[in-house]
């Protein structure tokens, strides 16, 4: 059977060169006798896998030496919690809210401090990033620990073109939906996280940069579980418990694989290559039209409808009957999402578009109706 044309929004498409890795590996890593996903995490050669998957990671990302590298799981969930309950040290720290991961975030902080919302979009529906000055004001106010935000909204396909100014106050960022599809300047944040699934590996596994600095003071709060307590994690090298071995493996592929298609750079082009295809469809549509505001719009995800419920349903129904499959919008908003991650390839694209000019020919209105 043929593969399909794979616009999932996570987990997400693999790069067919990885699968094929991952299953010639599967019964005998390297000649060990054994799959990884029976090996031990404290065996030497487990030990070289998590440790060549950080240095791929950190040659990627021209990654500062003053920060660490650690490997999770529970996902960006897990961290909405653990990022206040290390790091709301005074207790109040600032969050830009720009779509549902943004708002949840926002909401668990509230359970362990004074979470400020600094900015949000929410009053046009997530349709755009909100201007940033507000974050800047009052940030200078010296009082925040943190400033959150969530770089790319997979939901409403929206992404921060730039970042705030946060004063003294460290940034932040859930980068999962944008993470190693273009370059990131570490040195920016304070701490970034991302959850593997969208362009990294495997869904499982979280990564997480964080700078050293942050982590000398311990946890806030005395009663932060010994899991999210991200300096021991730091000191434990990601194995204070069993790790997702597997999935770190698949990250690792993944990470090299990036690396030998060009890196970062490169992958920025071929990712907006392949996006712009669409927005420039949808700009000159007379029956599609993108959600977001073309200022914020996402490199991974993008996200569009008709007018019409109905139309909408034929539409994803007629995807799948031509191999274009996961191009229904999320739940909470509907519509349609095509989510373009390093994996997609630009002939997947073009399917898409194809498709998308086959049934605006067929469905668009007629001269006589307009």
């Amino acid at each position: 059977m043929a593969r399909v044309h794979n616009f999932s929004a996570g987990p997400a498409a693999l790069p067919e060169s990885v699968l094929t890795q991952i299953a010639n590996e599967m019964l005998d890593y390297q000649g060990c006798g054994m799959s990884v996903l029976e090996m031990s995490h404290r065996s030497s050669m487990y030990q070289q896998i998590i440790d060549d998957a950080e240095a791929s990671l950190r040659r990627l990302l021209d990654i500062p030496q003053n920060y660490r590298v650690i490997f999770l799981q529970g996902g960006a969930t897990l961290q909405f919690a653990g990022i206040p309950m290390n790091f709301m040290r005074t207790g109040r720290a600032g969050y830009v809210v720009t779509g549902n991961f943004a708002k949840k975030a926002w909401k668990e902080a509230a359970k362990y401090g004074d979470a400020v919302k600094l900015a949000s979009s929410e009053d046009t529906d997530f349709d755009r990033i909100p201007a940033l000055a507000p974050v800047r004001e009052r940030a200078s106010a010296g009082d925040l620990d943190y400033v959150y935000i969530c770089q790319n909204n997979t939901i409403f396909g929206t992404m921060f073109h730039e970042l705030p100014q946060c004063g003294d106050a460290p940034l932040f960022a859930d980068v999962s939906s944008c993470f190693l599809s273009q370059p990131l300047d570490i040195s920016r944040y304070g701490l970034v996280y991302a959850g593997a699934q969208k362009n990294a590996g495997a869904a499982g596994v979280t990564v997480i940069i964080v700078r050293d600095d942050l982590l000398e003071d311990g946890p806030a709060f005395a009663q932060t579980p010994q899991y999210m307590d991200l300096r021991l994690q730091a000191q434990k090298g990601s194995m204070l418990n069993t790790p997702n071995t597997f999935g770190i493996y698949v990250c690792g592929k993944v990470f090299r694989w990036v690396e030998e298609t060009g890196g970062l750079e490169a992958m920025a082009q071929r990712n907006w290559a392949k996006a712009n295809l669409l927005y420039d469809l949808l700009d000159n549509s007379q029956i599609f039209h993108g959600t977001a505001q073309k200022d914020s719009r996402s490199i991974a995800n993008v996200t569009f409808r008709t007018d019409s419920d109905e139309l909408n349903a034929q539409f994803v129904a007629g995807a799948h009957e031509r191999g274009i499959e996961n191009i229904k919008g999320h739940r909470l908003v509907g519509g349609m999402r095509a989510s373009v991650y390093n994996a997609v390839t630009m002939e997947d694209v073009e399917a898409l578009a194809a498709y998308m000019h086959e049934f605006e020919a067929e469905h668009a209105p007629s001269p006589r109706s307009l």
